[in-house]
């Protein structure tokens, strides 16, 4: 169901302490990984009965579901409906299966955040996103709308042709798409002469990358787009593992929570709760996931958040956008990236002999990736494989440049240094 607006805060907070005690009995019972860690930590799950109770349990990060993805699982193999898994361990993928049950949920999730995006049964949705390879977001767009009742046309990303032909024809009154996506969209219209503002698209969902600052103004991305374009935006965050969105309504002043389903905590360096309108660590314990709940889990993502009620009537707390990464995380096209994962990559191609990997960040604030390369010979075809090789394993495809094993030298080794420099950071601090 919706998320209601008359909820209170009371309400929600009783609402989750119950369901957080449940998933405590249930993890205790069912997930090897949380029972052990309970009795590492000499937990007792009894003694944890409100939400500031939560800073008695420890915290999981990403690094313990790569390394015992298999021992989060509460569930027998036979009840696994979907696999999917995340995009951005790239050396290391992480699993997350669904039950029928999560799969029900996940479709409730997204039904809560189209229709806190203004959306209705009438609307008409064009997907351009990826719908296959294990990927979470595109099956969870497709059922939420679908639980809407709204039409949904899967066109899958790229092709501004394809796209623009599509709108015309099917007439979709909104499109869910990465934002840098959109203003090739608009670079395609106003090269070939259509005239967006009279297409039936009124909206958009962005997936992937922010279009606002911190203040909730439109950043460059987000203002580019509606200069351009004047369809309403609507700005969501996710992740694969916490199943769940937090999607901006129409102020446009953060993203909702959704209580029901999963508790947010925003952690300092002590994972110690922080105070509104302060950065933290965005933290999340989902809630009704029967294959694999998660406890405390880190995400690794910088936001700040607020708790005071929406001009939409909504009271639970909102989201910032993304503000920063831990550990050098890279955003680059929709795809996280982590430049360990990506030198192992690089490393195990013998058409790549050597590399340094750039990061920065382009006109509008996005990062952006330039790998240098020394290749093993200078053939169309060792190119072909490299490229090939990346846009398989990364899903996106980096700027490359070849350049000859000097000029490497003088990448990885700036002003005589005596380590090799593998990785430079050119964003904006």
């Amino acid at each position: 169901m919706a998320i209601s607006q008359s909820v209170s805060k009371a309400q929600n907070t009783a609402m989750q302490e119950q369901k957080l005690q449940e998933l405590l009995q249930y993890l205790s019972a069912r997930s090897p990984f949380y029972r052990e860690l309970f009795a590492k930590h000499r937990v007792d799950i009894n003694k944890v009965q409100t939400l500031q109770d939560l800073t008695r349990l420890p915290t999981t990060q990403k690094d313990d579901l790569q390394q015992r993805n298999n021992d989060f699982l509460c569930v027998p193999a036979s009840q696994i409906i979907e696999y999917t898994s995340t995009s951005g361990t790239l050396g290391s993928p992480v699993t997350i299966p669904l039950t029928e049950k999560d799969l029900l949920r996940l479709a409730e999730n997204e039904y809560n955040s189209f229709t806190c995006a203004d959306g209705s049964a009438s609307d008409i949705y064009q997907l351009m996103l990826t719908l296959d390879r294990q990927f979470m977001a595109g099956i969870a767009y497709y059922s939420g709308i679908r639980k809407m009742g709204a039409g949904i046309i899967r066109l899958g990303p790229g092709v501004p042709s394809l796209q623009w032909e599509t709108i015309q024809r099917l007439k979709p009154t909104a499109i869910v798409a990465v934002p840098s996506f959109i203003l090739k969209l608009i670079g395609f219209a106003k090269a070939n002469g259509i005239d967006m503002n009279s297409t039936s698209v009124k909206k958009a969902i962005c997936i992937g990358e922010n279009i606002r600052n911190t203040d909730f103004s439109l950043n460059m991305l987000g203002k580019k787009i509606t200069e351009e374009w004047h369809i309403q935006l609507y700005s969501t965050y996710a992740s694969t593992e916490m199943q769940t969105a937090f999607t901006e309504c129409s102020a446009g002043q953060g993203g909702h929570h959704q209580p029901q389903l999963v508790i947010v905590e925003l952690l300092d360096e002590e994972d110690q709760p922080v105070p509104p309108n302060t950065p933290g660590e965005v933290t999340i314990t989902t809630l009704g996931v029967e294959a694999m709940p998660l406890l405390r889990y880190k995400t690794g993502d910088i936001c700040t958040y607020t708790d005071e009620p929406c001009s939409c009537g909504r009271t639970s707390l909102r989201l910032s956008p993304l503000i920063g990464r831990k550990k050098q995380m890279i955003k680059f096209k929709g795809t996280t990236l982590y430049p360990p994962a990506l030198f192992d990559l690089l490393n195990e191609r013998e058409e790549i002999l050597d590399f340094v990997v750039e990061i920065y960040a382009n006109e509008i604030g996005l990062d952006q990736v330039q790998l240098y390369l020394v290749p093993a010979d200078t053939s169309e075809e060792c190119d072909h494989r490299i490229r090939a090789y990346l846009q398989a394993r990364l899903r996106v495809s980096p700027h490359i440049k070849y350049v000859a094993a000097e000029e490497m030298v003088k990448l990885q080794f700036p002003e005589a240094g005596r380590k090799a420099v593998k990785f430079i950071d050119k964003r904006p601090v």
